[in-house]
């Protein structure tokens, strides 16, 4: 549908490259269809990976107090808006699960982003690609503090949603917090902030020891 699009006059009257940039934004309407595990605070459905790429970037804003001087929160950003692009073609992957479809997440992904960033000029495409393996690799102060935000989203839906996913699919605080440990390299405001919250959570019974 997306190519039939750009084949039809007043497209084609358009620059070859705004015509591969219209053609990566259209495509980049699939992700509204991409769903996640985390329900939405009033439980109605699942969230959307736009819907979570948008929430986190508001983390970042709300949040940029919170992260190391040598962090640009607006590389954070985009980093956030384009982290989950990948999973359009690759799906969803849930942090806790332990099957093939995981196990080669990593390749689906690599596939995914040589094609979807393949769509824009080469300018463009080595820009948000290699944005993206910095992102995946969490190896810089910016990586680092976009993955801990990545990876509190979740936790919030979970924790104010009586243990959401932690309760459905049984999920311990052991595994909990070695999914999130890196967080206290990042911000160790957070990391605290986050050691309470599950401490609490297993308190309460919503989040297995």
């Amino acid at each position: 549908m997306t190519q039939e699009l750009l084949l039809q006059p007043p497209l084609t009257s358009f620059s070859a490259r705004m015509q591969q940039q219209i053609q990566f934004i259209l495509e980049l309407d699939k992700l509204k269809h991409v769903m996640r595990r985390s329900m939405l605070l009033d439980q109605s459905r699942t969230e959307n990976d736009a819907e979570h790429s948008w929430h986190l970037c508001m983390l970042a804003i709300v949040f940029a107090e919170l992260a190391g001087p040598d962090v640009n929160i607006a590389r954070v950003i985009r980093m956030l808006l384009i982290h989950d692009i990948v999973e359009i073609d690759a799906g969803d992957t849930f942090i806790y699960e332990e099957s093939p479809h995981a196990a080669n997440q990593n390749m689906r992904e690599n596939l995914a982003a040589q094609r979807i960033f393949g769509l824009l000029p080469d300018d463009l495409r080595d820009e948000l690609w290699n944005l993206w393996r910095e992102f995946e690799e969490k190896n810089t102060p910016d990586a680092k503090f976009a993955a801990s935000l990545d990876r509190i989203q979740p936790l919030f839906l979970n924790y104010f949603n009586q243990g959401g996913t932690w309760a459905r699919y049984g999920v311990s605080s052991a595994q909990v917090k070695d999914k999130q440990r890196f967080i206290a390299d990042a911000s160790q405001p957070l990391w605290e902030m986050v050691e309470t919250l599950i401490a609490d959570a297993v308190e309460r019974g919503m989040l297995k020891t």
